[in-house]
């Protein structure tokens, strides 16, 4: 007699792409994958969010067989819904920094004026201090610049939100669910209490709005409209790829994506004033302190593209450099920044000289650049009383070979490299198992080879870069 295997499906839909990875509910093992594009910019309908999924499931053998799906998306983006369930405009995204003037507003306004008493306040209710990628930003840019469609709308969730709800057939809006983790990274919910703040969300928007039901950690979101698998609570995409890695106390993750995030897994939630610290909640019922960059990977890319190489070549470039790229140093705000909050910064290239401009050089300022953003990262995780037993890097920027050599030197501790996948998805399909098992954590799934790097630490390089990155 054959044995019948219960498969589930994780779905990471991030800026760039929405990908479908199939597993084993068991034993986690991969059964089968798929992708598919998303469009550029900043601001996107969610029906090109939908059509990718279609396509995505579709390259992974389709759905039919799957017990269960959960998620996972991109976080903060704005999806504003009319009392019908239509889409009101395109979504904002997170890395649409139309809204830095809102987000210091709304600081200063929770303050009575006063910025930094405002962002203490902020931080108390919700653990963040709010920047432009936070979705009450949005709100409040909405209220101001599109006042009709502020006007038209009746709910505002988020890009994960909207799709299980889609997957569910979009039966009504009071059946939008979210979950922790993304609720937490939308400046009016507050990881602490587990309550939304309407009053926060009124202040932005200057009425009020639905939102969806917050779930717990194994909580069911309906189910598919078209088979009837479970759908999982979901996640942001940050605390999916926590969950995928089994990421537990003490193990710090640096994900070098689009964006990059420096994040760990706590039992107690945070509160920084400084704003260098967003107080999120994770996938499991705990909570993930992260600090986010919006520049990471696209450094490499941009360098490579100047350089016309390619991004494997690049790295040898770069590896090829003496650390310090000859006193080259890159500030690599190509997008402005989040982390420091500076949305209207570019991109700055320090000392200069004819003896040190060579490819070689550059290609090593810009491994350097990026990893000196996430290291100050780290330094604030650590400097928060989290503990650092080990860090992990993944993500497209973990696959180069001089990130992979020079990220030990600049952080200053070993770094762990986890063979490559899709740790968003992967936690995505985690959490849909737990939804199956039941239990009160997630099944324990194995976790591929780890690669350990180290390297002599090179505070000169951090020095430098601390020297110029606040001109």
């Amino acid at each position: 007699m054959s044995l019948v295997r219960t498969v589930v499906a994780g779905i990471d839909s991030s800026t760039q792409s929405c990908k479908v990875t199939i597993r084993d509910a068991g034993t986690g093992a991969l059964v089968r994958s798929g992708e598919a594009p998303h469009p550029p910019g900043t601001e996107v309908d969610p029906a090109a969010w939908w059509s990718a999924l279609h396509f995505a499931a579709r390259n992974a053998g389709g759905l039919d067989d799957v017990a269960a799906i959960s998620v996972a998306g991109q976080q903060h983006g704005m999806v504003c819904l009319d009392a019908d369930g239509e889409v009101v405009r395109p979504a904002l995204l997170w890395n649409d920094t139309r809204s830095a003037a809102a987000a210091a507003e709304l600081v200063a306004e929770l303050g009575d004026g006063d910025a930094e008493r405002g962002a203490a306040a902020w931080a108390q209710a919700t653990g963040s201090v709010p920047v432009a990628s936070f979705t009450v930003t949005k709100l409040r840019w909405l209220a101001g610049h599109e006042p009709g469609s502020m006007a038209r709308a009746s709910a505002v969730c988020l890009p994960h939100d909207w799709l299980t709800w889609k997957l569910a057939g979009g039966p009504g809006l009071d059946a939008l669910h979210t979950d922790r983790s993304d609720a937490s990274g939308t400046g009016y919910w507050s990881p602490a209490t587990g309550q939304y703040r309407l009053d926060l969300l009124k202040l932005a928007a200057g009425r009020e709005l639905g939102v969806p039901f917050v779930l717990g950690p194994d909580g069911q979101a309906g189910e598919l409209a078209a088979g009837g698998a479970r759908l999982g609570a979901g996640a942001g995409d940050n605390a999916a790829a926590a969950l995928g890695l089994g990421a537990g106390s003490g193990d710090v993750v640096v994900s070098i994506g689009t964006s990059g995030t420096v994040f760990t897994v706590s039992d107690q939630p945070a509160a920084d004033p400084t704003g260098a610290i967003a107080g999120f909640a994770d996938a499991t019922g705990r909570f993930l302190p992260l600090v986010c960059t919006l520049n990471a990977a696209r450094v490499l890319a941009a360098v490579a593209g100047m350089l016309g190489v390619g991004l494997d070549r690049l790295a040898k470039l770069a590896l090829a450099a003496a650390p310090g790229a000859g006193g080259l140093t890159l500030v690599p705000y190509l997008e402005g920044e989040r982390t420091p909050n500076r949305p209207g910064a570019t991109g700055t290239l320090h000392g200069l000289t004819g003896e040190n401009a060579t490819r070689e050089n550059l290609a090593r300022a810009a491994v350097e650049g990026m990893l000196c953003g996430l290291a100050d990262g780290l330094d604030a995780i650590r400097a928060a009383g989290a503990p650092v037993r080990r860090v992990m890097l993944i993500g497209g920027g973990a696959r180069s070979a001089a990130v992979r050599e020079i990220a030990p030197a600049i952080f200053g501790v070993p770094v762990g490299v986890p063979e490559p996948g899709e740790y968003v998805a992967d936690g995505a399909a985690r959490q849909a198992a737990w939804l199956l098992a039941g239990g009160r954590e997630p099944p324990s799934w194995q976790l591929g080879e780890i690669t350990r790097h180290e390297a002599d630490p090179d505070p000169a390089v951090r020095e430098r870069y601390a020297a110029v990155r606040d001109r």
